[in-house]
């Protein structure tokens, strides 16, 4: 196939989803405990549209691929050292928060700006990757408003394929309910793609892949552009662990709108 893509996925780092994460209030707003010396990963929303973004660039030679990574420098390089011995990429790191506090908005435009630094990006033959998700910044709108600001109408969430055509259109599955896709087709790039969790499995580690990718991923890291999160008008009234409660009562006769109304009027007993 001779369409060449400009593939840019962005991702967050996240704390282990195995670790216990403890919410508290700081001088600067809502944070984690201990949140520094946590081990992080990358969120995993985003490391499927990673492994689903390789695997197209492979298939189209002259393919480019950039990872733009959001967090602090010193957590970045940890989840380097691992990420990068799974594809071949180039960082573009933003050295800002970790947790999943922020505002959506200030997110999308430190993400924004650091996809429109990039040398050499051809907005024409961009795909705009991400996760439809977020274990941290699961407010469900940042990859949209990163779309918007880039000036890129086309965006599709749920994906679960993409299927590129000679003449550089391009059909994508997103997931609906029922468990059925939704077939939806588009003239080409540029456009925006929220990924779920795709096809791929997680590839294998290469340690001559994370060796060539090391060799920019460490001047890119000393070179990281700092971005403040302004909290905008967002602001959180508090901040806690969700209740551990179980109360198992079996109901034969139940409607689903009785079901309902017992869920409304149970969760409401929290406010």
């Amino acid at each position: 196939m001779s369409n060449s893509l400009h593939i840019v996925v962005c991702a967050g780092i996240v704390p282990d989803p195995l670790q216990t994460l403890e919410p508290l209030a700081t001088p600067t707003g809502p944070g984690l405990k201990n949140e520094m010396v946590l081990p992080a990963v990358l969120d995993p929303w985003a490391a499927s549209a990673l492994y689903e973004a390789a695997a197209l660039a492979a298939k189209n030679p002259g393919s480019k691929l950039w990872l733009v990574a959001l967090g602090p420098k010193a957590k970045l390089q940890q989840v380097m050292m691992t990420v990068a011995q799974k594809v071949a990429f180039e960082l573009v790191p933003v050295d800002g928060p970790i947790g999943g506090f922020p505002d959506a908005h200030a997110t999308a435009a430190a993400l924004s700006s650091a996809i429109e630094s990039i040398a050499g990006l051809d907005h024409t033959k961009l795909l705009l990757f991400g996760g439809w998700e977020s274990a941290s910044r699961g407010a469900g709108v940042t990859l949209q408003l990163i779309g918007e600001r880039l000036g890129i109408v086309d965006q599709f969430f749920g994906v679960d394929e993409i299927s590129l055509r000679e003449d550089g259109s391009f059909e994508v599955l997103e997931r609906v309910e029922g468990g059925k896709h939704q077939v939806s087709k588009c003239a080409g790039t540029p456009a925006v793609l929220g990924w779920a969790t795709g096809n791929l499995a997680e590839p294998r580690n290469n340690p001559q892949v994370g060796m060539a990718n090391m060799r920019t991923i460490m001047p890119a890291l000393q070179k990281a552009q700092t971005a403040k999160l302004d909290a905008n008008s967002l602001s959180y009234v508090s901040v806690n662990l969700p209740r551990q409660q179980r109360e198992t009562r079996v109901e034969k006769n139940m409607t689903p709108d009785e079901i309902a109304a017992e869920l409304v009027d149970w969760l409401g007993k929290d406010f």
